[in-house]
């Protein structure tokens, strides 16, 4: 047998944490290097503890790092924002998605710092982000991430709120996330941004916020806004237009509704938006796209689907209409991402202390997180792409030879579709004819079990 000349480094396995994390400024090399360090091992088994995932020596350097003052959540996240432009640089097109989502630390009484949650009862903190999508639904990057906590004494004050100015409100979040991709924009002028909205983000400044060529919104209506039309009012404005053709929606099951298809009705106008009349002194009207589609036949006793967007990109054609609701359909690649926060990095059952450390720690599992969800989802979309853009060659080497019982790895690098697939039967998929195909939780679990394939498939390479 050919013995090797060296032992691949275990590093080489994790060259992905270099690659999103190596270049990080957190005022002293030696943090930047234990950020690496720590993304390595984490990654391997993400929903461990610390105390599972990591040995002694670690353990300690890891509180130390979360604890340190130095590091914050634009330190940890500035290498990796930086990889995901280059990835976004690559297409005309990408889908900033924002969204909120809270973090409920309840159960952990002793964990300092927390803030009330929206059942008014319970302990945590809020996360409000930007995560760069194409629009075929793969997730370039994580481009921002904002935390805070709900002070106790505004509990129950919700109907005050009204009252005051935006910059006071926890609505200042959606312009910000806009202005931070106006901002963004100067490092990848050749890609058009689109920043992607659910009904939470319906905030009239976010429309008037100025904004560079080539950065539009796509944001989904709540209110029935004041339009300059006979008709007054957004919906009545859209509906009274002629529709410009329909499409069909395939409806999931859910609960004791069966699986149906929704034939939906679609419509687009110009429309020019009246700003609130509390706010018509300093804001003013402006023009924009509103999309309608609507169930118009939905079966007895089921309410019907319906969507209203709002955008600032031409929307006139049908061909349009359709594009702008499958850019708006992406949204729940987000709500995916924070779910393998939670539930595959289990960031609510960390005992980290106090709050700063969670946020600290929360950064860095957010991008292990994106991670395991565009392992998930590349592999889906692109069935032509090599595994090694994803995986080091000892890796799918391991991976192959541990699913073919063999020690011999062909030559050429296998698809990345089959190779997630073979991750994901680690993780115990099944892979049975009318399976769906595997998703996150499957993903990282095999990706778990990876990492233990690979040490041993190097150490029987060490001795050959």
């Amino acid at each position: 047998m050919q013995r090797h000349s060296r032992l691949v480094d275990e590093n080489d396995t994790d060259d992905w944490a270099s690659t999103e994390f190596g270049d990080a400024n957190l005022g002293d090399a030696r943090l930047a290097q234990r950020l690496v360090a720590l993304a390595r091992r984490l990654s391997r088994s993400p929903q461990g503890s610390f105390p599972q995932s990591l040995k002694a020596a670690e353990l300690k350097a890891a509180y130390r790092f979360f604890d340190n003052t130095q590091v914050d959540t634009d330190g940890i996240l500035a290498p990796h924002i930086a990889q995901t432009l280059d990835r976004m640089s690559q297409v005309p097109v990408v889908l900033a998605i924002q969204d909120t989502t809270e973090f409920n630390l309840t159960h952990l009484h002793a964990t300092e710092g927390l803030g009330y949650g929206a059942g008014g009862n319970e302990r945590g903190f809020m996360m409000h982000s930007l995560l760069a999508v194409t629009p075929e639904g793969l997730p370039l990057g994580v481009l921002g991430m904002k935390t805070w906590v709900r002070a106790q004494e505004e509990a129950g004050k919700g109907r005050h709120r009204k009252t005051r100015p935006i910059a006071e409100k926890e609505s200042i979040k959606w312009i910000e996330g806009i202005r931070h991709l106006a901002a963004l924009r100067t490092r990848c002028v050749e890609t058009r941004f689109v920043c992607v909205g659910d009904r939470e983000s319906d905030v009239y400044e976010l429309f008037a916020t100025e904004r560079p060529d080539g950065v539009d919104w796509l944001i989904r209506a709540a209110r029935n806004r004041r339009v300059r039309d006979p008709a007054q009012y957004l919906w009545e404005s859209v509906q009274a237009t002629a529709p410009l053709g329909h499409t069909e929606l395939l409806v999931p099951a859910r609960g004791s509704m069966a699986q149906r298809t929704a034939r939906l009705t679609l419509r687009c106008a110009a429309v020019r938006l009246r700003p609130p009349k509390a706010r018509a002194s300093r804001l003013g009207e402006l023009d924009a796209f509103a999309i309608h589609a609507i169930e118009e036949a939905p079966p007895h006793r089921t309410e019907p689907l319906e969507w209203m967007l709002l955008s600032s990109a031409p929307t006139t054609s049908l061909d349009d209409v359709l594009e702008r609701l499958a850019w708006y359909a992406r949204r729940w690649t987000i709500e995916s991402w924070h779910r393998v926060l939670k539930s595959g990095c289990r960031i609510e059952a960390r005992q980290l202390g106090n709050l700063e450390r969670f946020v600290r720690a929360t950064a860095l599992f957010a991008v292990v997180s994106w991670r395991i969800l565009y392992a998930t989802l590349l592999a889906r979309i692109d069935t032509d792409l090599s595994c090694e853009v994803l995986l080091q060659p000892v890796e799918w080497q391991a991976l192959y030879c541990h699913s073919h019982h063999t020690r011999h790895p062909p030559k050429k690098p296998p698809p990345l579709q089959q190779a997630v697939l073979w991750i994901a039967m680690l993780g115990g998929y099944l892979n049975r004819k009318h399976d769906r195909p595997p998703g996150p939780t499957v993903i990282w679990r095999g990706f778990l079990i990876l990492h233990e394939v690979t040490k041993m498939y190097q150490l029987f390479r060490q001795n050959e």
